[in-house]
C-alpha cells in the first residue's frame, strides 16, 4: 500500500504526517516502527495521521492520531499539533483550527510566518491524572536516581499535558546522563502508562534549558508537551514566572501558563522538510 506523506518538524521534533481525512490509515505497530526507523525507513520521532473528527467526540476540524517511534500509540504531541494545525490552516485559509486528540481537543492559531500558537489546555496536576501508581504531591514526587544519601536526581515535578511527564531540575544535561536516566525512569513502576522525562535547567525566571527523554521515542530534539510541563513544574516550585522561553536542542518554544484561563499556550516554529510516498509492507497473516 502506497500513501503520500509530508515530512515536517517543529523545533527539530520531526514527523511523518499522513492525510487520512478521506482514506483511513491504520498501520500496525511493526509498520509504524519501520516508517520511523532512521536507517531503513523515512525516519521520525512520531508518525502522525490526520483523521476526520471522531463521531460523538468534541467539535473539531480533524482528529490527530500519534504513533511513537517504537510503534506504540500515544495520546498527543505538542509539536505535532503545531504542524498539523499549520497544514489545516493552509488548506482552509483560516487562521485558527481545532484539533482533537486522545489527550483532548486543542486550538491552533497563526502566530506569524511558519509560527503557530497551540492552546494546550489546563495542565492536569492531581496524581490520578498523571497518572501515578500511588498518591503523592505532584509538585515534588518521591522518586530519585542514585544513592539514597546522595541522589543524582530527585523529587521531580509531575504534570500531565494530555500525556504524562516528570520534570527534574538539574544542570546535568549531557547525552549519556539524559539517555541513561531517562530510559531508567520511562518504565518505572510508579508510572503505569510510562512517562516522558524532562531535564530542566532554570537559567532565569523566564528562561529554561530543557532536554527530554520521550516515552517510546528516546532522546528528542524537542518535546512540546515537555516544554509546557517544564514551565508548569518550574512555576509551581517558585523557580520561574508564568511565562518562559524554553530552549530545546532544535530551537526555542515560548510557553505561557495563563493565570485567568489556567491554559498553557505554546508558540513555536513549523517547517516542511519534504514530501514523498510511503510503501507499507503488508502485515503478516
Amino acid at each position: 500500500m502506497n500513501r503520500p506523506f509530508v515530512k515536517m518538524n517543529g523545533a527539530g521534533n520531526d514527523f511523518v504526517v499522513v492525510n487520512a481525512l478521506e482514506t483511513p490509515f491504520s498501520p500496525t505497530a511493526a509498520q509504524a516502527r519501520a516508517i520511523a526507523d532512521r536507517d531503513t525507513g523515512q525516519g521520525c520521532d512520531q508518525l502522525i495521521a490526520i483523521e476526520p473528527p471522531r463521531p460523538g467526540g468534541p467539535a473539531a476540524d480533524a482528529f490527530m492520531r500519534v504513533w511513537n517511534a517504537d510503534g506504540g500509540g500515544v495520546e498527543t504531541c505538542g509539536n505535532a499539533l503545531r504542524c498539523v494545525g499549520w497544514l489545516l490552516m493552509q488548506s482552509t485559509g483560516r487562521d485558527q483550527v481545532t484539533i482533537d486528540t486522545l489527550g483532548g481537543p486543542t486550538t491552533a492559531r497563526r502566530a506569524g510566518d511558519h509560527q503557530v500558537t497551540v492552546d494546550m489546555g489546563e495542565p492536569r496536576l492531581d496524581w490520578t491524572e498523571i497518572p501515578l501508581e500511588e498518591a503523592m504531591d505532584t509538585r515534588g514526587i518521591e522518586l530519585q536516581v542514585g544513592p539514597i544519601d546522595a541522589p543524582l536526581l530527585h523529587t521531580p515535578g509531575a504534570v500531565s499535558m494530555g500525556n504524562p511527564h516528570v520534570v527534574f531540575f538539574t544542570d546535568r544535561q549531557d547525552d549519556a546522563f539524559v539517555s541513561g536516566s531517562g530510559s531508567l525512569i520511562e518504565h518505572h513502576p510508579l508510572f503505569p502508562q510510562g512517562v516522558n522525562v524532562g531535564f530542566a535547567h532554570v537559567l532565569a525566571p523566564d528562561r529554561i534549558r530543557l532536554r527530554v527523554w520521550e516515552r517510546g521515542a528516546g532522546l528528542t530534539r524537542a518535546c512540546g508537551t515537555g516544554a509546557c510541563a517544564a514551565l508548569v513544574a518550574a512555576h509551581r516550585r517558585g523557580l520561574t514566572g508564568r511565562t518562559a522561553r524554553v530552549e530545546v536542542d532544535g530551537g526555542v518554544l515560548d510557553i505561557a501558563w495563563d493565570a485567568t484561563s489556567g491554559h498553557v499556550l505554546m508558540t513555536g516554529p513549523v517547517e516542511i522538510e519534504h514530501t514523498g510516498t510511503l510503501t507499507l509492507q503488508p502485515a503478516p497473516a
